[in-house]
C-alpha cells in the first residue's frame, strides 16, 4: 500500500491506498445534469498513463509523426500536454488540503469541474497538489497533480493481485441498468430515473472500438441475448453488409474453453492490474476485445430473472426484485467519446474505412447510434 504526500513538506496527503487499474470511464462526461458517483472505491488509486488537462493542442498544430509516437493513428481535435501519470483517487480518502478559493467557481456548471488547473492545496505549505471534481455529468473524484505529490510505501509488503478464480469467487458484477440522480430536487426528494448504466456505455464503447478493428472490414455478430442488445445494432450500421462475417463470443475464467472458429473474443480485464485474460490453445489467435470484469461477468453469468408464480407466491427462499428495476425506455447507446479515445489509438485506424467512421461520427450521433 502507499501513502501520497506533498513533493514541498512532505505532509501526508491521502489515507494508504492500492493500485488498481484506471476505470474506462474515468473520463466520461454523461448526461445532462446527472448526479454521477465517485469513480474510485475507498481505499483505491489508480494512474492515468497518458497526458490530461491543460494545455491542449489542436490537431493542426501537431505532427502526424509526433501523433503517432504518442500513439494517436488518427486525427482527434486536439491533444493534451499536460502531465501524464495524474493520479486519482477517492475524495474521501484525502487528507491535509483545502480548496484554493480563487479556483473553486472556474468552469463547472453545478461544482468543481477542475478547468482551471489544480484546486485543491496542500493545507500545511500551500503548494497546489490536485484538482477535485464533482460537476454534474463528471465522476465525482481527486486527480493528483504527479509533480506535486509523491508515492510512499506503507504496511509492509504488498497483497499478491487476485487470480482469475479469486476474482469470478467473488462474484462481483456491474448491472446494465441503474437510477441516475439528478441535480434537481423537488418537494419529494432527489430526483432520479432508471436508466442503461453509465459504465455500460463507456465500456461498450472502448469494447465497440476493438470490435470494428478486429472486423477487417467484414460483419460481425455477437452472442444472442444482452450482447446482441449493446453491440449488434451498432455493428451493423457501422460495417458493411454480407457475407464472410466473423463471429465474436464471450471467453474467460469459469466459462467452457471458447467455440472452434471464433475469431474475436469478449473477454474480461484484470481490476486490479489492467491485464487482459488471455486464452491458450486453439482460440490464442483470436482477437480479445477487453470488457471491465464486472460487465463482462455480468454477461457472462449474470442469473436469470425468475418468473411470477401463475398461483401462491414466490417461495420463501427465493430472493429477487418484485417488481424488477424499471427497464430503460430507449435503445442502448455506447459512449461515443470512450469510442473514438479508443479508436483512434488502435494501429488499425491508419485505415482509410475506419478513418470514414471516425469522419462520420458527428452523424452517428445525430441519428442516435451513439
Amino acid at each position: 500500500m502507499f501513502v501520497f504526500v506533498c513533493a514541498r513538506c512532505e505532509a501526508e496527503l491521502t489515507t494508504p491506498l492500492s493500485q488498481v487499474a484506471l476505470p474506462v470511464h474515468a473520463h466520461q462526461s454523461y448526461g445532462n445534469g446527472a448526479q454521477l458517483p465517485v469513480l474510485m472505491e475507498s481505499g483505491t488509486f489508480a494512474v492515468d498513463p497518458e497526458p490530461w488537462g491543460r494545455p491542449w493542442r489542436l490537431w493542426d498544430e501537431i505532427d502526424p509523426a509526433e501523433a503517432e509516437a504518442r500513439g494517436i493513428y488518427a486525427p482527434v481535435h486536439a491533444l493534451s500536454d499536460g502531465a501524464s501519470g495524474t493520479i486519482v483517487v477517492a475524495p474521501g480518502d484525502i487528507r491535509g488540503t483545502h480548496l484554493i478559493p480563487e479556483k473553486s467557481g472556474s468552469g463547472g456548471c453545478c461544482g468543481l469541474d477542475g478547468s482551471g488547473g489544480p484546486n485543491m492545496a496542500c493545507s500545511a505549505c500551500g503548494l497546489a497538489v490536485a484538482s477535485r471534481i464533482d460537476d454534474c455529468s463528471l465522476w465525482q473524484a481527486v486527480w493528483l497533480v504527479p509533480d506535486a505529490v509523491r508515492r510512499v510505501p506503507v504496511g509492509g509488503t504488498a497483497a499478491a493481485p487476485l487470480s482469475w478464480d479469486e476474482l469470478i469467487e467473488e462474484g462481483k458484477s456491474s448491472p446494465p441498468f441503474e437510477p441516475i440522480i439528478t441535480r434537481g430536487a423537488s418537494r419529494l426528494g432527489p430526483s432520479h430515473y432508471w436508466s442503461w448504466s453509465p459504465r455500460w456505455e463507456a465500456a461498450a464503447g472502448q469494447a465497440l472500438a476493438h470490435l470494428v478493428a478486429a472486423s477487417e472490414g467484414r460483419p460481425v455478430t455477437v452472442p444472442d441475448g444482452l450482447i446482441t442488445e449493446i453491440f449488434q445494432r451498432a455493428l451493423d450500421t457501422l460495417l458493411p453488409a454480407g457475407p464472410p462475417r466473423r463471429r465474436a463470443v464471450l471467453a474467460g475464467p469459469g466459462r467452457p474453453a471458447p467455440e472452434t472458429g471464433a475469431d474475436i473474443l469478449l473477454v474480461p480485464v484484470h481490476p486490479q492490474t489492467g491485464q487482459v485474460w488471455t486464452p491458450v490453445g486453439p482460440a490464442a489467435p483470436a482477437y480479445p476485445v477487453p470488457l471491465p470484469l464486472g460487465v463482462w461477468a455480468w454477461m457472462a453469468f449474470a442469473p436469470p430473472h425468475l418468473p411470477v408464480p401463475s398461483s401462491g407466491g414466490i417461495p420463501r427462499d427465493v430472493l429477487r426484485d418484485d417488481p424488477l428495476p424499471p427497464r430503460p425506455a430507449y435503445l442502448f447507446q455506447a459512449d461515443s467519446s470512450t469510442f473514438q479515445h479508443t479508436l483512434v489509438r488502435l494501429p488499425a485506424a491508419r485505415s482509410p474505412w475506419l478513418r470514414n467512421i471516425l469522419e462520420n461520427l458527428p452523424h452517428h450521433r445525430s441519428a442516435g447510434l451513439f
